[in-house]
């Protein structure tokens, strides 16, 4: 320890950083933390249910639309 210059710790800043309420944010948080928290199944499962509801109507459409193509050309023919 040096006697002319003794060592003394500089006081604590003060990092005062004012929080506000994002609900968007907490929203992404709390979705985060469900999908960490192993329902990845759950969602993935949920995506794919949609997903071949989606092909069934996509299925129906070009089937009704094939029929009706094929009577309008049987019957105008």
């Amino acid at each position: 320890m040096s006697v002319l210059f003794p060592k003394v710790p500089k006081p604590r800043e003060w990092d005062y950083r004012p929080i506000y309420y994002d609900e968007e944010k907490e929203a992404r948080k709390d979705k985060l933390a469900r999908l960490h928290h192993g329902s990845f199944r759950e969602q993935h499962e949920k995506n794919m249910s949609t997903q071949r509801q989606r092909n069934r109507s996509k299925l129906g459409f070009w089937i009704a639309l094939l029929v009706l193509g094929l009577l309008f050309y049987f019957f105008l023919k």
